[in-house]
């Protein structure tokens, strides 16, 4: 179908409607004196973000704008890198322990979850993070990982890289048929009549990237707790979550939802330095897994190397930490991106979103020639929103809000839709703005 209709149509209706008179008060091109940050104001958070005020920003599930406390730590430790990369590396990396910046970001993690900085492993990306746990979870030949089929190409993949090393096998079940009238009481239904004997581990996502389920991860883990109490410890059912669409969304605590396995990236939704992320589990899980890469954040490992030995005692995080010098100065203002969280409040954050994205499904659901594949229940959802309009395919509903400022996407599964995510960066006339352009679409 042509674009031309629809790109004229929509530039006609939603003229006077300008993307950057909504966001002037609070980030007005960044020309004035800086403002003192009120985490309590929504316009004073969008002006921590450099974002163009030219454009309407729903696509904040995919790689974030740094707010200003993560850019200014990120240059500050660059400079310190370019003036001197030796010292400042060796101090603040191997010399004495307490100096160990990485700490710090272990500490920030492990306030956020809920859990204990000696439970953070530091990764690059929910796919690194998932690949450590697959790959190193000795699984037994004939032992299966149980899945959806609803999960992101990464998490099937790493799943079946393990499963191959391991001689192990992959199982894919549906959760729902419709996800608009998703049942979080079927999911955690299917899920128990489908596991097997031979079942070590399930696989989920917090939040489902091509449709927008929350998936209900601690029901979940509810139940196969009481499955496990029939079972031997080494055939225990774990719990794998990629967490990264609810991580810095929703407003619960990771290490008491009851996974035994959680990675997310922090570049997303928590708003961290790009090639972030955190792996989590507790102590007695991370003992089963088998480290993949060296790492240069235990002293053990690299004490066994040096006095030719095995390394002693259970895995720990550390040790699955992958080591190879990363980019630091990301990976250490990881700190700022937990810490901007914490000034706006966790709560505050996820309402903010809900109510943002709530906005969206109501206005789609109310059209006739759109249909709605997120749930409107806030509970069943979180920040992204998935649709498809009569007539058009999804990559060219995404182009044509594009060519009306509104920066959209298609989703890359095997059946597209259009996808709309709203953040706290953004306003309910920016909202508004989309909505006018896919009811011009009519």
């Amino acid at each position: 179908m042509s674009l031309s209709r629809p790109e004229s149509l929509v530039g006609s209706e939603a003229k006077g409607l300008s993307v950057g008179s909504v966001v002037a008060e609070g980030a007005a091109e960044q020309t004035g004196p800086p403002q003192v940050f009120d985490p309590y104001d929504w316009r004073s958070v969008r002006a921590q973000f450099l974002l163009s005020p030219d454009l309407a920003h729903l696509s904040n599930f995919y790689f974030a704008s740094n707010p200003t406390p993560v850019r200014d730590a990120i240059t500050r430790y660059r400079r310190a890198f370019d003036e001197n990369p030796h010292d400042f590396l060796d101090d603040n990396m191997f010399r004495r322990d307490e100096d160990m910046l990485w700490r710090s970001v272990c500490a920030a993690a492990a306030e956020y979850v809920g859990g204990q900085p000696s439970e953070i492993a530091l990764t690059s990306s929910t796919t690194m993070g998932l690949a450590l746990f697959y790959n190193g979870l000795r699984l037994k030949p004939g032992q299966e990982i149980l899945t959806t089929t609803h999960e992101f190409y990464p998490h099937y993949e790493a799943i079946r890289l393990a499963t191959e090393k391991w001689g192990a096998s992959m199982r894919k079940i549906p959760l729902y048929e419709s996800s608009l009238n998703f049942s979080a009481d079927e999911a955690v239904d299917r899920i128990c009549a489908a596991v097997r004997p031979n079942t070590r581990i399930v696989g989920v996502p917090w939040v489902q990237s091509g449709t927008g389920v929350r998936i209900p991860v601690a029901k979940i883990a509810a139940a196969l707790t009481g499955l496990n109490r029939n079972r031997d410890e080494e055939d225990r059912i774990l719990l794998v979550v990629d967490g990264v669409h609810g991580f810095g969304v929703v407003d619960e605590d990771v290490a008491k939802m009851g996974c035994d396995f959680f990675s997310a990236g922090t570049h997303k939704w928590i708003l961290g330095p790009r090639g972030t992320g955190i792996a989590w589990a507790k102590a007695d899980n991370w003992a089963l897994v088998q480290p993949t890469i060296p790492s240069l954040m235990t002293k053990e490992t690299a004490d066994a190397w040096r006095q030719d030995r095995r390394p002693v005692g259970p895995t720990e995080a550390a040790w699955v930490s992958p080591g190879g010098f990363f980019a630091y100065e990301h990976q250490w203002a990881t700190v700022e991106a937990f810490r901007f969280h914490r000034q706006i409040g966790r709560k505050r954050i996820q309402d903010r979103i809900a109510e943002l994205n709530s906005q969206i499904k109501e206005g789609l659901a109310a059209m006739d020639h759109v249909t709605l594949h997120t749930p409107l229940d806030p509970e069943l959802s979180a920040g992204i929103v998935c649709f498809d309009v009569r007539g058009y395919k999804p990559q060219d509903v995404a182009q044509i809000l594009r060519t009306n400022r509104v920066v959209a996407n298609s989703t890359p599964y095997g059946v597209p839709h259009v996808r709309l995510s709203a953040g706290i960066v953004n306003f309910p006339e920016e909202i508004e703005m989309a909505l006018r352009v896919i009811r011009s679409l009519a």
